[in-house]
C-alpha cells in the first residue's frame, strides 16, 4: 500500500533501458581509499543510465569513500574504473558528475540567497571572466523549481531548514546540468516530512531519466525511488540487487541506523571538497583551511 503523499514508485523504463545501454560508471575489482591506506577494495559493478541506486552499508564500511573516489576526492588504489567510457585516470569532463555532500557548513559571515547558491553550479561552464546570461538563469529557476523551492529562491539560505539546505545543494548540482547525480545521505539529520520532501524531489529526477547514486541510511523514505541496490560491508561490496532481493535477503538491515547521523567511512582527513566543480558556502572547508 502507497503511504499518502508518497512519491510514486519509479519507473522501470530506466532499467529497460540500461540493459541496452553501455554503463555510465564501471568499476572491476576497484579498491579507494587515502593514501595508502585501503578503505573500500574488490569492487566490481556497472551503473547504467536512468538507474537509481541506493549504497547501503554499515558506518565504515567504505561507502561514502566509493563515491568520493569516482570525483576524485578518495585515492584510486587499484582495479579499474572506468566513467562514460574513460578510464577514471583520464577522465576530465567531470561536469557530468554532479555531487551533492551530505554535510554542509553554514556561516553567519556568509550571506546568500538559495538562488545564488544554485548559480554557482553553472561557474564550470564558463570562463571565470564571462558573467551569467540568460540560459544560465534559467537553469538556476529550473533548478530551484525541480526541488520545489522556486518560492524560496531570493530567501537567505541561513533561514532555510536543513531539508531546504539539502534541497538548495541538489538544485546547485543540477545546475550543472549532470549526466549522474552523486549524493551523501541526502536526508540524514532531517525530519520526516523533508524526507518526504526530499523523496518527492528524487521521484522527479528519476521520472526524467536521472541515473542517482544515493548513499543512504534511509531506505524506506527513498524505496519507491530506488531501482536497485548495492551494500557494502567491511569494505567490501557483499549484495548488488533489486530492492526485494535485498529485503528478502538482508531483512534485518533495512533501516538500520535510520534517523542516525551519518559519519564518515574513514577516520582520515576530510576530502577537500572545493575541489569539485560548484563547490561554494554550504560545503565543507578545505582542511588547509580549517588547520588555519
Amino acid at each position: 500500500m502507497t503511504t499518502p503523499g508518497a512519491p510514486a514508485p519509479a519507473s522501470s523504463a530506466p532499467v529497460a533501458t540500461a540493459a541496452v545501454s553501455a554503463p555510465v560508471i564501471a568499476l572491476t575489482n576497484a579498491a579507494f581509499g587515502y593514501g595508502d591506506r585501503t578503505v573500500v577494495s574488490g569492487v566490481s559493478a556497472s551503473i547504467y543510465p536512468g538507474e537509481v541506486i541506493a549504497l547501503l552499508g554499515p558506518n565504515g564500511s567504505g561507502k561514502s569513500t566509493l563515491v568520493k573516489g569516482l570525483l576524485g576526492l578518495s585515492d584510486h588504489i587499484a582495479g579499474r574504473v572506468e566513467v562514460f567510457g574513460t578510464p577514471l585516470e583520464q577522465f576530465r569532463d567531470h561536469t557530468r558528475l554532479g555531487y551533492v555532500p551530505q554535510r554542509h557548513s553554514l556561516s553567519a559571515s556568509v550571506r546568500a540567497t538559495a538562488q545564488e547558491i544554485v548559480a554557482i553550479g553553472r561557474l564550470p561552464h564558463r570562463r571565470w571572466w564571462q558573467s551569467a546570461g540568460r540560459a544560465d538563469a534559467a537553469l538556476v529557476t529550473e533548478a530551484l523549481d525541480l526541488v520545489g523551492l522556486a518560492d524560496r529562491s531570493h530567501a537567505d539560505v541561513s533561514t532555510l531548514s536543513g531539508g531546504q539546505q539539502r534541497r538548495v545543494l541538489i538544485a546547485r548540482a543540477l545546475a550543472a546540468q549532470p549526466e549522474v547525480l552523486l549524493m551523501d545521505e541526502p536526508t540524514a539529520g532531517v525530519d520526516a516530512a523533508n524526507q518526504l520532501a526530499l523523496a518527492r524531489v528524487l521521484a522527479r529526477l528519476a521520472e526524467r531519466g536521472t541515473t542517482m547514486v544515493i548513499v543512504t541510511h534511509e531506505l524506506e523514505a527513498l524505496r519507491p525511488v530506488v531501482t536497485r541496490i548495492l551494500c557494502t560491508s567491511t569494505g567490501r561490496v557483499d549484495f548488488d540487487g533489486s530492492v526485494d532481493a535485498y529485503e528478502a535477503r538482508h531483512h534485518h538491515h533495512v533501516d538500520a541506523g535510520a534517523g542516525a547521523h551519518h559519519h564518515e567511512d574513514e577516520a582520515g582527513p576530510d576530502p577537500d571538497v572545493s575541489a569539485v566543480p560548484g563547490a561554494g558556502p554550504l560545503d565543507p572547508t578545505a582542511p588547509e583551511a580549517r588547520r588555519g
